[in-house]
């Protein structure tokens, strides 16, 4: 199952750079704008320093970039340092950062970091196992028609009762509100 959310994370992060990186058309100028703050250039350069797009491939520096992107609230960013910490790429791996870097992400809305959540709390990764959270999250993904969280999400029931599916829901319905108010 987790290796099925990394190569969506995979398959969006190259569908960027194939349909185009913001900033694509110059680095130097990209460079100018993320060193100025724009967070839109610096989840740009940790994309292109993930992906060696213009630059040698630099975990670390996408790492940096990500990161500055992250803390003003970019969501892809706060996904992609959750997989950065997931995977150990330029950082130690951390599945305590990798959660809370997914739950920034997914309380914004980002159907694929909610499904991250899924699966952390499915498999217990880096957290106890918990089915009623894994519910909400797979829930708040699969209603953005994300069909990976349908999927995981109906397969799931078979393993709660009646009380858990019912408190995934209060659960989820609370966390859609919260989201929606944002």
């Amino acid at each position: 199952m987790q290796k099925r959310i990394i190569q969506t994370f995979l398959v969006l992060t190259l569908l960027g750079i194939i349909v185009g990186l913001p900033y694509a058309s110059d680095f130097s100028v990209t460079l100018k704008k993320a060193q100025a703050g724009d967070r839109e250039a610096q989840y740009s350069l940790g994309l292109r320093y993930t992906w060696g797009v213009d630059v040698a491939q630099d975990y670390k520096k996408a790492f940096e970039w990500y990161t500055k992107a992250a803390e003003q609230g970019d969501a892809i960013a706060q996904l992609g340092l959750g997989f950065m910490y997931h995977d150990g790429r330029g950082v130690p791996q951390d599945y305590k950062k990798t959660f809370e870097w997914f739950t920034k992400a997914a309380e914004q809305g980002n159907a694929l970091a909610q499904l991250a959540l899924g699966f952390m709390y499915h498999d217990g990764i880096g957290l106890p196992q918990d089915y009623v959270q894994a519910y909400k999250w797979f829930n708040l993904a699969a209603a953005q028609d994300n069909e990976d969280a349908k999927k995981s999400r109906d397969g799931l029931l078979k393993a709660m009762t009646p009380a858990q599916i019912a408190e995934g829901q209060r659960l989820s319905r609370e966390a859609m509100e919260k989201i929606q108010k944002k």
